[in-house]
């Protein structure tokens, strides 16, 4: 069953972070992704049909905006415990597969995820310059089997906004989605 996100307040800052980069092994902080133009952190994971539906598009949508100046970051938080297609491993395969253009960040913890609020994948937030919330929501209307074409208008539009010193209007659709796969807690 789809998940969508919940509201967020635009103008929140970005939370800090440092977490494994599974392609390179390196551990990528918030400050090492943070562009002067816009910065989008983006929760998403291997197995999700809906993310599976954008990826390729995504892709071709992070080159071309990280040519303008916007860094991309994509973060899995799913408990590789009970999903072990989202293990570091398989995200570092995908990650050459598809040859993203950004880190594939592993949040082993879950408390990044908690941080933002992340409830699904894709959930898409975009942060300006100062690194405050501008736009918090889905790629596009685009799912898997409704025929609606995979564009990224919505990311798009947020991201043209900013790069053009344009406020990101308000109304924005909520990230539709797999929910976060979140690890039980043990009773104690």
């Amino acid at each position: 069953m789809a998940q969508q996100s919940t509201q967020i307040a635009l103008g929140s800052r970005a939370h800090n972070f440092a977490l494994l980069d599974t392609v390179s092994d390196k551990i990528v902080t918030l400050q090492d992704v943070a562009s002067p133009n816009a910065t989008v952190i983006m929760f998403i994971c291997n197995h999700c049909p809906y993310v599976m539906h954008i990826l390729p598009e995504l892709v071709q949508l992070a080159n071309k905006y990280k040519s303008k100046g916007v860094s991309f970051v994509a973060i899995n938080a799913n408990d590789a415990g009970a999903y072990p297609q989202d293990g570091p491993q398989h995200m570092k395969e995908l990650a050459l597969k598809m040859h993203f253009p950004f880190p594939y960040l592993y949040d082993q913890t879950q408390q990044i995820a908690r941080n933002y609020h992340a409830e699904c994948t894709p959930e898409f937030y975009v942060y300006d310059a100062s690194m405050r919330l501008a736009y918090h929501g889905q790629f596009d209307s685009a799912r898997p089997k409704n025929n609606t074409p995979v564009t990224g208008q919505d990311l798009s539009k947020a991201l043209e906004a900013l790069l053009s010193g344009q406020r990101v209007p308000e109304q924005q659709q909520p990230g539709i989605g797999c929910g976060i796969k979140w690890r039980s807690l043990s009773p104690a």
